[in-house]
């Protein structure tokens, strides 16, 4: 904010040219008040209302440049004009080192005057701009910290989130899998099955969010983990011991995670269902990078698969909800004919493409 009538301590010991100054600078729209002396001057200073300091080199008791170490050890001091009538160039670089805003050279018939109106308009300026400098940053950083306040704040309400809804769904799941076991018909019992499946790879993902460092991304070797342990665990007469999984640790978001879990899901439970008629058997899964892209494979080595043969318990839900996840990650979905036994290959790009994010955008619209 800009000073109406700015007031300069004027500390000068000669009376006659303090009189002459405080006559120029009135004129010229500045107010002066006047010390005799460097310890009257940071008297007076303390009593507040200076905007800014002429501060002559020469005095009895402190000299300028011992005046203006001492006012510069006071918090928020005002700026300083340095004027001496000494043309040695060594005491304006020590005065502007000790933290002087600017230099000038007095003379007796008082023609500085106008020059020191200047040079106290322009240090007050430079003081106006610091303080503003000063406040702007002041509210950058308290900006910043109530930002970070926020996102912790954020961070800590998603955990709770990802810990409720996973533990919800741990529920459904839970009831899902009694039902199950007490259902005396096998279809029934079956689709229950299923259906807890999905559940849990759904939960698994909040579980995953709500005990990890990042509430952002998953990682998916230790999501599929424990997938497939949940999956270990539910299998009736535990045919899925065999149950292995290599994948190398890579992030992702929540929602690719989901639909990448389903998959799993769905495609093991159809290769415990159909591929080993006579028992259990191994399944692999194994997750890696190409590229931008990820590879999902899901194995077994059973006994293959017949097109010309049906299954009378299929529903084909499995197949329908693996094609929609594989559509929700833009993935292609292959069947390995070299493979011995029944080998599903999917590959997606890591992260949704940003140009498919626009043209859905741009369609909405």
């Amino acid at each position: 904010m800009t000073i109406a009538t700015p007031t300069l301590l004027y500390i000068e010991d000669d009376e006659a040219l303090a009189r002459l100054v405080d006559r120029g600078l009135t004129r010229l729209g500045l107010r002066v008040v006047r010390a005799a002396s460097g310890t009257e001057g940071l008297e007076r200073l303390k009593q507040g209302g200076i905007d800014a300091i002429a501060l002559d080199q020469y005095m009895p008791g402190l000299d300028g440049l011992e005046t203006l170490e001492e006012i510069r050890a006071i918090p928020d001091a005002p700026p300083v004009v340095f004027v001496t009538a000494s043309q040695d160039s060594k005491i304006a670089v020590t005065a502007l080192k000790a933290g002087a805003a600017d230099y000038l050279v007095k003379d007796v018939q008082g023609d500085f005057v106008p020059l020191l109106h200047v040079a106290v308009t322009s240090a007050l300026r430079q003081a106006e701009l610091e303080r503003a400098r000063v406040a702007a940053e002041a509210e950058i950083h308290a900006s910043r910290d109530r930002f970070a306040a926020l996102a912790a704040e954020r961070e800590v309400l998603l955990r709770e989130v990802n810990h409720r809804v996973g533990n919800s769904l741990q529920i459904i799941a839970s009831l899902l899998h009694l039902q199950a076991s007490s259902s005396p018909q096998e279809d029934v019992k079956a689709a229950l099955t299923n259906a807890m499946g999905r559940v849990a790879a759904v939960a698994q993902v909040h579980r995953r969010l709500y005990t990890s460092q990042d509430v952002n991304s998953v990682l998916l070797n230790q999501y599929l983990d424990a997938l497939l342990e949940d999956l270990r665990r539910s299998a009736e007469g535990n045919r899925m011991s065999r149950l292995t999984l290599k994948s190398e640790a890579i992030e992702i978001d929540p929602d690719r995670a989901v639909a990448i879990g389903i998959i799993v899901n769905e495609l093991i439970m159809n290769a415990v269902k159909y591929a080993y008629p006579d028992g259990p058997g191994p399944i692999d899964v194994e997750l890696r990078a190409e590229g931008d892209d990820l590879v999902l494979s899901i194995a077994d080595k059973g006994v293959g698969f017949d097109t010309n043969r049906s299954d009378p318990r299929s529903t084909g839900m499995g197949q329908r909800i693996v094609s929609a996840m594989a559509a929700k990650l833009e993935a292609s979905v292959e069947r390995d004919p070299r493979h011995a036994g029944t080998r599903i290959l999917l590959q997606f790009p890591r992260a949704r493409a940003p140009a498919a994010t626009s043209q859905a955008s741009a369609a909405a619209k």
